[in-house]
């Protein structure tokens, strides 16, 4: 997974066509995504006093889409910085820096859409005799077989957050990253967003699986397709180490005012064209907010440094 999506030539690095070309987000699905996201910013400006710097880092940005789209909409005294290993789009506006770490000491907010999904894991299964091993894969075809015993780190990781029996997805590399994530935070929040599971409800056979030019494939690590599984979120969210809350995004866009209402039919007749304008927001906010879509992903927004007011922010 390593390889097929960061190594040479990997899905995420390579420079002929970027993520956009093969899935589809909350990022690319509406610009009414970022407009929440704005109001989101504003509220935790606000509680941290608006600050002589606010930092706005977005780890996993693509092309740098989410920012590009901030970028006119927010006062010179936002830092904004995208976390990537790509190169850097040529056509990506002035006054945001690209770098492939994440920088430490932040004042704001530290964002990741769907980044977790994408940092590479082991799989496990069960062999004849009921051992858990890990499951090899060959890089160019996708054939799997079992290897050796899952580690002591594995096993412990496991036990506590993916008790069931059988195929397993071994998810304390995502805790890793997400913790050192928040901990480059001083003062503010860290938001991921991604679609996952919680601890009762993980899935019998696993969530692993590819997308290429917007289908899902096979999995096959070689650079050609998205190689990803769903973010065990509760896990992820304990890892931290602070205050947390974890909502659908659905909820938390209809607390930051994206609620996929109807406008009033009376403004068909006093403003045709702004009916039409109006519907087709709408639209688009259904779509963010459709339970099974885009929807269901969770909003996992930590709170470093606010107190009661990081409480209040969704």
């Amino acid at each position: 997974m390593e390889a097929g999506l960061y190594g040479p030539g990997g899905f995420f690095v390579r420079a002929d066509d970027g993520p956009t070309d093969h899935f589809r987000t909350s990022v690319h699905a509406s610009p009414l995504f970022a407009g929440a996201l704005l109001r989101l910013i504003e509220r935790i400006d606000a509680a941290l006093g608006r600050p002589k710097v606010f930092d706005l880092v977005d780890v996993g940005a693509g092309r740098g889409e989410l920012l590009a789209q901030l970028r006119p909409l927010l006062p010179e005294r936002v830092r904004l910085t995208a976390v990537e290993l790509a190169p850097r789009p040529p056509d990506l506006p002035d006054g945001i820096e690209w770098r492939a770490d994440i920088p430490d000491h932040l004042v704001g907010l530290l964002i990741a859409t769907e980044w977790l999904d994408n940092v590479p894991l082991d799989i496990a299964d069960l062999d004849d005799e009921g051992r858990l091993r890990k499951v090899l894969v060959e890089p160019a075809t996708g054939v799997e077989s079992l290897g050796g015993l899952v580690d002591p780190a594995d096993l412990f990781w496991l036990r506590r957050w993916w008790p069931q029996a059988g195929r397993a997805e071994i998810g304390w590399p995502r805790d890793a990253a997400w913790a050192d994530a928040v901990g480059q935070v001083r003062r503010g929040c860290a938001l991921a967003i991604d679609y996952g599971h919680r601890r009762a409800e993980r899935p019998p056979m696993g969530t692993l699986t590819g997308f290429r030019s917007g289908r899902s494939v096979a999995p096959v690590p070689d650079g050609s397709c998205d190689v990803t599984a769903h973010v065990a979120m509760d896990a992820v969210a304990g890892a931290a180490g602070t205050p947390y809350v974890l909502v659908r995004q659905r909820e938390a866009l209809k607390a930051l005012g994206v609620d996929g209402g109807r406008p009033p039919l009376d403004l068909a007749r006093s403003d045709p064209a702004g009916y039409v304008r109006a519907l087709a927001a709408a639209g688009a906010e259904a779509e963010l907010i459709e339970r099974s879509g885009l929807g269901g992903h969770w909003w996992l927004l930590h709170n470093i440094g606010l107190g009661e007011r990081g409480s209040m922010l969704l």
